[in-house]
């Protein structure tokens, strides 16, 4: 059994730019929904709330670092080299095989695998290249992939909840103390801004979320599903699909970005996880 443990960055000035604003967008809704919606209040509920909130932004935090610093399945640089070739030739599992060679970063390319020009690598089973996460979206990061963007949609729908809560709370207290230390239209203002920013992302993530869903069930990555491809590659079935990504048997660990995929077989120079 063998794990991606492996850390990388790209250095990407756009990539590095949207997370930095995804990030900032994080601070700015926890700083609305605890600042302005509950520590006010003091209440039982609120702190419960305040719980809830955190743990799933917490975990959100946590599925988009191990996305951005996960190797998404680069495939090695120039190793198409003249006795790798001649090894591939030479031996019977890959004789009547047409072996693709990548021109820009030298290598033999797997099935399935993508040259990513901002990578500037050839990515296994490449879905996209992600800014908001600045790396691409491969076989070994899919998993963190679909736990950030599910994790923000639910902390997004979440805050909308919390904010007309609070806007309900506020409005129908005599004496205004659910809206300190804020004065009502400072209030007013920070909530229509959560409810914006929850509104936005939260569809946002909501389609980036199904669509991998999607894609994954049916084992067809985005470019893939561009293609209406798949290079004549047998479909499994949707459980094997999700098994593969999240690792093992069905389990509360697939919903842990905290927990590493480990991926069973060996890996060779023609082929990904077999």
């Amino acid at each position: 059994m063998r794990t991606r443990s492996k850390r990388w960055f790209i250095n990407d000035s756009c990539g590095i730019c949207c997370v930095v604003f995804t990030y900032l967008l994080i601070i700015f809704a926890e700083c609305i929904v605890l600042f302005v919606t509950l520590l006010p209040e003091s209440s039982t509920s609120a702190t419960v709330h305040t719980i809830i909130y955190n743990i799933l932004i917490v975990l959100a935090v946590a599925a988009h670092y191990k996305t951005m610093v996960t190797d998404p399945g680069a495939v090695p640089i120039g190793n198409a080299t003249p006795e790798a070739l001649r090894s591939l030739r030479d031996s019977g599992s890959f004789r009547d095989m047409v072996v693709v060679k990548c021109v820009k970063c030298e290598c033999i390319k797997p099935e399935r695998a993508h040259h990513c020009r901002v990578c500037n690598r050839c990515i296994r089973k490449m879905d996209h290249h992600c800014p908001w996460v600045n790396n691409c979206i491969g076989e070994y990061n899919q998993k963190y992939f679909v736990l950030f963007t599910m994790y923000i949609c639910l902390s997004s729908i979440y805050s909308i909840f919390l904010g007309i809560r609070h806007f309900i709370v506020c409005h129908s207290s005599d004496t205004n103390d659910y809206c300190d230390p804020f004065s009502l239209p400072a209030t007013i203002v920070c909530i229509v801004a959560l409810l914006f920013e929850g509104l936005l992302f939260g569809l946002f993530t909501l389609i980036m979320w199904s669509s991998q869903i999607y894609a994954i069930a049916n084992d067809e990555t985005g470019i893939e599903a561009l293609k209406s491809n798949k290079d004549g590659t047998q479909k499994k079935a949707w459980l094997m699909n999700f098994k593969e990504v999240f690792g093992g048997a069905l389990s509360p660990l697939w919903l842990s970005p905290f927990n590493s995929v480990h991926y069973r077989g060996k890996e060779d120079m023609m082929h990904y996880i077999v």
